[in-house]
């Protein structure tokens, strides 16, 4: 009976401790000078699709539906917060998505954006510069308790001579 309580319990320690670990940056303090260029006024489009595989086999592909995609410019915070929560990946499954709040003025200076059906989105009007662009996509599978799919970035640069929409994908690749 003890084996039973500590395999249920095990898991939930183990997130939690993961989740600890990628609270707030330490020893970094969000400057609000280096974002400010995500006001800017600017010629660039993004356009992008947000989607995962999905293993169970009924479809191949899950949309992002509904999900806020965030346009975060990268400055040194984001980077620090970025590699904190990804590491060396540009994919957390959903059992280790942290939860975490950023800093207002950080999470003020981003831009946001909704994925349609399709899982298509567009950010429009945007400064040079470079972003990370991050959304999410968890579902519970049918009579299942563990959530799948997960958070993802990507990165882009605008330089302003672009000629047409900067195509991105999210998909965890």
């Amino acid at each position: 009976m003890r084996w039973v309580k500590f395999l249920a319990v095990a898991p939930l320690a183990m997130l939690s401790a993961c989740n600890a670990a990628r609270g707030p940056i330490s020893g970094f303090g969000f400057d609000s000078t280096p974002a400010s260029y995500v006001r800017a006024p600017g010629r660039g489009v993004i356009a992008g699709e947000a989607f995962l595989q999905d293993g169970s086999g009924k479809s191949n592909v899950r949309y992002a539906a509904g999900e806020t995609v965030r346009l975060i410019p990268a400055t040194t915070y984001a980077q620090e917060r970025i590699k904190k929560f990804y590491g060396s990946v540009k994919f957390l499954p959903a059992a280790s998505v942290p939860e975490s709040e950023p800093d207002t003025q950080y999470a003020s200076l981003t831009r946001t954006t909704t994925v349609d059906q399709d899982g298509r989105f567009t950010f429009e009007n945007v400064a040079p510069g470079r972003y990370y662009l991050t959304t999410k996509l968890v579902w519970k599978p049918k009579n299942s308790q563990t959530p799948e799919g997960g958070a993802m970035y990507e990165e882009v640069t605008l330089t302003g001579q672009e000629n047409g929409p900067v195509k991105v994908v999210l998909s965890g690749n």
